[in-house]
């Protein structure tokens, strides 16, 4: 890397003197971490894959893989110390790791009284710049613009996003523009870019997701694909970058704003504040979300998207934290205000359905919202999710299969991607598949540790693939985590369908699991 400075948090990386700073002081670091840091920073955002990282910090040695995440893990840990918990070093499913929140422009902060005191864009808000052909054939100007316009469209169905319109992005068509100066132009805090080639039958489209004020990559991606129909090419990488982008702004937001003083709290902010903790599907963590979603409604009482998170963790705590029948009405109650306000928001119909099929038991409904969110929106992660794991335990396994598999693709980095593995993991079980369900449980627990149904599912396709002490120590793991687990409990939200659920329990008391 150069001799610039790399800025993670409240921390320095110092190329010149190879070290990583905090407060002005050198952070005590060993050398392997402190060259994976480097390597990590050089990459300025960009993956780095297992193999590279290995050969570069431990050149021409033969070492094992969990030597490396050895070192990854100790970098976390001093990386995390802040108050904050923000993580810098992300692993990428498969393809290695990156540096995330990092600042590579080498620059310190501005401060209040410099020329950017003044900026103050407009919350969650985001421009997509016209697309840069680069292709050698200026017809393609078309396809570009065209695929523009798509993403605006269907960015403006988030409806916590403020979009810029088509009108006021394509001004900067054609011109060399300082993003930086754009949005404070449009007083935005997010901007899409983004390239599209078009060489013979293939096309190449690379986007990228900057956050103005900092200049930090959010999220890079390039598309390449065979050209047949380019209309439904057009779809189909609008629909991608669609399902990528929504989760990189939820993650920038949320991070965003814990970063902000406590007492500068709006309803959003708190909806922001509560969604890590909903998020988790555990019970013991609604106590953290449930008050910031109530203060939110008291703040607007027709904010679709608190009584839908509002109604999410009532359902957990229902369902795992003791089939409390005032938690189950309040759950379906929030459900509902979340259908009554959000009427056109995907995501709260995707929630709402989700809680509507569980806790009360009105399939008919619930698939008819999941159906309305899904037209909303076609790749709205929430919707995708929870439609797909109340279409596995209702027995239309095709196409939970199908759901979930597209939520996988169209944001195959989401943390909220353990849905979307259940529902294949209950699906894979139900058609006679244990592999396929061992590897999609495995891949939730693997995202949601601390959730003992990801487990229970992994202990049931152990037992299938006759594992069987395996699924004993599994269901050992589910009861640390959840002492209250049984199946009859876990019957009463989800033992819709017979012949889906009573594989699973059999499966489930082979393993030692209690049956009341």
């Amino acid at each position: 890397m150069g001799e610039e400075e790399v800025r993670l948090g409240p921390f320095r990386l110092d190329p010149r003197n190879r070290k990583l700073l905090h407060a002005g002081s050198a952070v005590p670091l060993g050398r392997r971490p402190l060259d994976i840091l480097f390597v990590l920073a050089a990459a300025k955002g960009a993956v780095v894959s297992k193999e590279e990282l290995m050969t570069q910090v431990w050149p021409g040695q033969i070492v094992e893989e969990n030597a490396l995440q050895v070192q990854i893990s100790g970098l976390r840990k001093v990386l995390a110390n802040e108050d904050s918990g923000e993580q810098y070093v992300v692993t990428v499913p498969g393809r290695g790791y990156r540096l995330i929140a990092a600042d590579f422009s080498g620059t310190a902060p501005e401060r209040a009284g410099s020329p950017r005191s003044d900026f103050a864009p407009e919350s969650r808000s985001i421009v997509v710049l016209p697309f840069q052909n680069i292709s050698s054939d200026p017809e393609q100007e078309y396809f570009a613009d065209g695929i523009v316009e798509d993403i605006i469209a269907g960015l403006a169905r988030i409806k916590w996003l403020l979009v810029i319109a088509r009108n006021s992005s394509f001004v900067y068509k054609g011109k060399a523009i300082d993003l930086k100066q754009v949005a404070r132009d449009l007083g935005v805090r997010y901007v899409l870019e983004g390239s599209v080639r078009k060489s013979a039958n293939r096309v190449r489209i690379n986007a990228q997701l900057i956050e103005a004020e900092t200049g930090v990559h959010l999220w890079v991606e390039r598309y390449e694909r065979q050209i047949e129909d380019i209309f439904s090419l057009q779809d189909e990488i609008t629909m991608s970058v669609l399902g990528a982008i929504e989760p990189s702004l939820r993650k920038a937001e949320i991070e965003r704003v814990r970063r902000k003083r406590p007492d500068s709290l709006d309803a959003y902010d708190l909806v922001l504040r509560a969604m890590p903790f909903a998020n988790t599907h555990i019970a013991e963590d609604t106590p953290m979300a449930i008050p910031l979603l109530q203060k939110a409604i008291e703040i607007d009482p027709g904010y679709a998207a608190a009584h839908a998170l509002l109604a999410w963790c009532y359902h957990f705590r229902f369902s795992r934290g003791g089939l409390r029948e005032e938690d189950r009405q309040a759950a379906v109650a929030h459900a509902r205000s979340a259908i009554a306000y959000g009427g056109d928001d995907p995501t709260a119909l995707g929630l709402a359905g989700f809680v509507i099929s569980l806790d009360q038991h009105d399939h008919t409904t619930a698939l008819e919202l999941f159906d309305r969110a899904l037209t909303l929106s076609n790749c709205n992660i929430f919707a995708l999710g929870c439609s797909a794991l109340v279409l596995s335990w209702l027995g239309k396994q095709e196409t939970a299969i199908e759901r979930a598999q597209r939520a996988l693709r169209l944001s195959p980095y989401d943390s909220l991607n353990y849905l979307s593995y259940n529902a294949l993991a209950i699906s894979y079980f139900s058609t006679g598949e244990p592999e396929a369900s061992h590897e999609a449980a495995q891949r939730s627990v693997h995202l949601n540790p601390r959730f003992s149904v990801s487990r229970a599912f992994l202990t049931a396709a152990l037992v299938g693939l006759k594992r069987m002490e395996e699924a004993k120590a599994e269901a050992e793991r589910v009861l640390a985590l959840d002492p209250t687990f049984s199946i009859r409990r876990f019957a009463v939200t989800v033992g819709i369908e017979p012949r889906v659920f009573q594989p699973l329990a059999d499966a489930w008391k082979a393993a030692g699991l209690p049956e009341g």
